[in-house]
């Protein structure tokens, strides 16, 4: 398994390719959810309580996919069955083109060929998705398993992601579990707090 950013969601087009912005690789947030999974996991915890400090390290690739091995060993099979699927997507997507009458043979080629250059990225952003939404899964285990109340984090994008990941997690349950987050501040700083009600 491979892991590292490549981008935004491509579009594309027989003119060029794209990307949309508002689609993120998921890879971005991998370095938060895998810290918060290993302070989930540490049976260091006094009371439950563990701090993170903002001037943490970034992990590297390599520990990150590390951390995900150790706390998600089905992890292979996910990936796995994501890059068959963004594989059979690509195909697809070229049957399509090849198949479109509705542009030039010209427009025809660059469009197999805007494909063709962009099925690696695809297909990393797929490994990236499958393994992030992976974590988040681990992480409303850990959760639940533990009992924990609430967590708290800087108010940085990636943890509200995260916890709005989360929190979606836990009200599709079978039994939905109640969640809320609030952002506020404290000491100057602005925070984001993760809240499960009814565990």
């Amino acid at each position: 398994m491979q892991l590292k950013f490549v981008g935004p969601k491509p579009i594309i087009t027989q003119t060029g390719i794209t990307f949309d912005n508002n689609k993120e690789d998921r890879f971005i947030y991998l370095n938060i959810a895998v810290q918060l999974l290993t302070a989930f996991n540490n049976d260091r915890l006094d009371n439950k309580v563990y701090t993170y400090d903002v001037q943490n390290r970034r992990l590297s690739n390599e520990e990150i996919i590390e951390g995900v091995r150790k706390y998600c060993d089905d992890i292979d099979d996910i990936v796995e069955i994501y890059k068959k699927h963004a594989e059979a997507e690509i195909e697809n997507n070229l049957k399509h083109a090849s198949e479109n009458m509705l542009i030039s043979d010209k427009e025809r080629s660059a469009l197999i060929k805007n494909i063709n250059m962009m099925s690696d990225y695809i297909i990393q952003r797929s490994v990236n998705k499958a393994v992030y939404f992976r974590v988040i899964k681990a992480l409303t285990e850990e959760l639940k398993k533990e009992k924990i109340d609430y967590v708290v984090a800087p108010m940085f994008e990636n943890f509200a992601h995260i916890f709005h990941a989360i929190q979606g997690i836990l009200q599709e349950q079978k039994f939905p579990i109640d969640t809320n987050i609030e952002i506020f501040e404290e000491d100057g700083k602005l925070l984001i707090k993760l809240k499960i009600k009814n565990l």
